[in-house]
C-alpha cells in the first residue's frame, strides 16, 4: 500500500491558505494543525471532546489522554501539545459556542462528532482542492513524525509520541528526501 504524502512547508502553507476559503475555516484549520502538530489519526481527531483538550476553566491542556476507544488498537495514550498547537486551539476555542466537556471538539455539519470516515473525507477534500493527489488523512501524521525525526528526535521517543508499540512501525513513517541525504554525508 502506498504511503501518504508528507507535507513540505510550502505545501502546508498552501493548504492553510486554501482552508481560509472554506465554509468552516477555523475548524478545518485547527483539525489540520492537530493532525500535523500532534500526529493524531483521523479517527482520533474525530473522537475528541471539548474536555479532552480544555480544562474546566477553558484553558488548553499541555497534554491529554486519548482513551482506549478514541485511539487505534484499543490502547490509551498521552498526547503532548506544543505551544504552537496550544495557541491554535486557544484561538479555535473563541469560535465555538459550547464549552460542555462532552461535546465534540470538532462538530460536523449536523453538530455531532465526525465519523472517522467523514473526517478522512474532509482531509481528502482539502488536499484534493490543493492539488495534492497523494495526500490523505494520514499525511499530517507522517509529516509530524518525519519533522520530529529530522530534528533529531530518536525513534523510541517518536514511537511513544505516535502510540506505536514497535519502532519498526514508526520507522516506516519517516520520509527521506535527497536534501536530507546530501546533508547527512556532509556530517563526515
Amino acid at each position: 500500500m502506498r504511503q501518504a504524502q508528507t507535507l513540505s512547508d510550502a505545501q502546508l502553507k498552501r493548504v492553510l491558505n486554501h482552508i481560509t476559503t472554506r465554509k468552516h475555516p477555523q475548524r478545518d484549520r485547527t483539525i489540520l494543525l492537530v493532525s500535523v502538530y500532534a500526529g493524531l489519526r483521523a479517527k482520533e481527531i474525530a473522537g475528541l471532546k471539548h474536555g479532552d483538550v480544555f480544562d474546566a476553566d477553558g484553558r488548553v491542556r499541555e497534554q491529554f489522554i486519548l482513551t482506549a476507544d478514541q485511539a487505534k488498537g484499543g490502547r490509551r495514550r498521552t498526547v503532548y501539545l506544543s505551544q504552537r498547537l496550544r495557541k491554535a486551539l486557544a484561538d479555535y476555542r473563541t469560535s465555538i459556542p459550547s464549552t460542555d466537556p462532552f461535546r465534540p471538539l470538532f462538530a460536523s455539519q449536523k453538530g455531532g462528532h465526525f465519523s472517522p470516515n467523514t473526517m478522512c473525507q474532509l482531509f481528502l477534500s482539502i488536499y484534493k482542492a490543493c492539488g495534492l493527489k497523494d495526500a490523505s488523512s494520514h499525511s499530517g501524521r507522517r509529516t509530524y513524525i518525519t519533522r520530529l525525526a529530522n530534528k533529531g528526535v530518536g525513534v523510541r521517543l517518536l514511537a511513544a509520541l505516535a502510540g506505536h508499540r514497535h519502532i519498526a512501525t514508526t520507522q516506516r513513517y519517516i520520509d527521506v528526501n535527497t536534501d536530507q541525504l546530501t546533508e547527512a554525508v556532509e556530517l563526515l
